[in-house]
């Protein structure tokens, strides 16, 4: 009897002990969930919104062959091996026919969304340049829903254009044309591909601040400022991610504005130092280039296959070109060799020797760092513009104060260029991030924390601790390709996340603005970096 007992006590031990594992997997599993998804929200563990991408393997004369999935990120993953220059050259292309996750619009529960400023870059357009003596590639510019990609607002977006005369267009704008329209693409002009690129744009952030009720259905004319340079690109491109983003697209309310500079420095644009910057930068560029044997080697092959001087194909800038083969999946250009009916082709391995050395440009430009003072200096009066809409938004939504008739404006939008977003993304300190795709977008919104200690007697405050408070209230996130990108910024990289407040305080981003963004080139405010004699 006592054997079988203790059999029995042991059995009962065991079990005992078998429940309380199990119990403690399950609570551990769900705590470390929890804090998981937690931390993930207040951005103490940087996550990255997923899509697919088409890996490339290299096949000459073709456009390769996908690999399966991959993940792009907005910042390079760190890495020990060189970066594949095709994969890179598709996340550039942005093809539109994957599911985009975005960040745009997260906060903690119960804060206010007060205004969001947007700059996008275009979307796919046709060459700026042709290689001479190869055909250009055939991509049709007109918009047909029969044709990939679409988009389930492309017929009504492409009808609702033709209404545009009811719109107000500063010139100008209004003898621009509203849509892409012909059969055979005109340099630089805008893609079916583009066009969609910014309809899912627009409707992605549609998506993600429909439920803060930014703009209300009936919003007023001054609440939505539109800009954009004078390219048919840049327009058409913010005319369809703005159909995409409201719910009401209305003309009678919408005032579209010229931008005569891509800096859209407005009339700030006057500033020899950052002209000065930019010379040596271009210096720089083709004392790199010069020195690279294999690029070098590349072209003057590739000036031998089309029976050209190599200096007549490098001032074609033929990267251009064939990466618009490259996004539309067309075969790379083709000339007959001599009279044997043979035909030489430019390669897939040339154009990645082009594309490796752009990359290797741009890891030297951000190791010397004259174009981050140039940008520093073509950037401060977007970024000054962006601040002051931002505090005129805020005041706005003090306590107690009687909104504007009419309201702030809530919600802009900059359509722009490549050489628009490269120097913003440098003034802010993202310099590791990725070379601006098409229809690459940057955000920054302004967030207002709830009222602290809610039903409890407030004591007067002087006006110093008004300010402060005030401070304390608002707050700034930038996404980049909807990734929250806050924390890598040079003004809020120092910013305790582990802190009581987990976003970033607007005060910092204003600081930065208006006096710390000039500690790089020496000084204190813009005027005296533009005009401060070197020496």
């Amino acid at each position: 009897m006592a054997d079988g007992k203790g059999v029995d006590q042991s059995h009962d031990n065991k079990m005992l002990a078998r429940n309380r594992f199990l119990l403690l997997v399950v609570v551990g599993g769900a705590a470390l969930a929890i804090i998981s998804l937690s931390l993930q929200f207040l951005n103490l563990i940087p996550t990255t919104p997923i899509v697919e991408e088409r890996p490339f393997q290299a096949v000459d004369g073709g456009v390769g062959v996908a690999l399966g999935k991959s993940r792009k990120r907005v910042f390079p993953v760190p890495h020990t091996e060189e970066p594949n220059p095709i994969s890179e050259a598709y996340g550039y292309c942005n093809t539109p026919n994957r599911t985009e996750q975005a960040w745009e619009g997260h906060s903690p529960a119960d804060y206010k969304l007060l205004s969001v400023q947007v700059m996008i870059r275009h979307g796919d357009r046709y060459p700026l340049y042709s290689i001479p003596k190869t055909k250009r590639p055939a991509i049709d510019c007109t918009l047909s829903t029969s044709r990939k990609p679409s988009h389930p607002l492309l017929n009504a977006f492409i009808s609702h254009m033709g209404l545009g005369g009811r719109g107000h267009w500063e010139s100008p704008l209004s003898s621009v044309p509203r849509l892409p329209n012909h059969s055979a693409c005109e340099m630089g002009e805008l893609t079916q591909t583009g066009v969609v690129q910014h309809l899912r744009n627009g409707q992605l952030l549609h998506q993600a601040y429909k439920r803060h009720n930014l703009l209300p259905s009936d919003w007023f004319p001054r609440q939505v400022w539109v800009e954009t340079t004078g390219k048919s690109r840049t327009l058409q491109s913010g005319l369809a991610f703005l159909y995409g983003f409201l719910s009401d697209f209305d003309w009678t309310k919408l005032t579209v504005r010229h931008q005569w500079s891509t800096l859209f420095c407005g009339s700030a644009c006057d500033c020899p130092a950052r002209n000065r910057y930019l010379e040596e930068e271009q210096r720089r560029q083709y004392r790199l280039r010069v020195s690279d044997t294999e690029l070098e080697r590349t072209y003057a092959d590739m000036a031998r296959t089309l029976g050209l001087p190599t200096r007549q194909l490098r001032a074609a800038n033929p990267i251009d070109s064939l990466l618009c083969h490259l996004c539309h999946g067309i075969s790379f250009p083709c000339v007959p060799m001599g009279d044997t009916g043979t035909k030489g082709c430019l390669t897939m391995a040339q154009f990645a020797v082009i594309r490796r050395q752009q990359l290797d440009d741009e890891v030297d430009r951000r190791r010397v760092g004259l174009y981050h003072k140039y940008a520093i200096l073509a950037m401060y009066p977007y970024l000054n513009r962006t601040a002051t809409k931002m505090e005129r938004v805020a005041r706005d939504n003090e306590a107690g104060r009687q909104p504007r008739t009419g309201g702030e404006e809530v919600f802009t939008l900059s359509s722009a260029h490549d050489v628009t977003m490269a120097p913003l993304l440098s003034a802010l300190g993202l310099e590791e991030a990725r070379f601006p795709r098409f229809a690459a977008r940057v955000v920054f919104e302004l967030w207002k924390s709830p009222p602290a200690m809610q039903g409890q007697p407030k004591k007067k405050a002087g006006k110093g601790e008004k300010s402060k408070a005030k401070d304390r209230e608002l707050f700034i996130r930038v996404l980049y390709n909807g990734e929250d990108v806050t924390f890598h910024t040079t003004f809020c990289r120092s910013h305790d996340r582990h802190a009581s407040q987990p976003l970033c305080p607007l005060k910092n981003f204003l600081s930065f603005v208006r006096r710390d963004m000039f500690s790089v080139v020496n000084a204190t405010s813009y005027q005296e970096a533009c005009y401060r004699r070197p020496g």
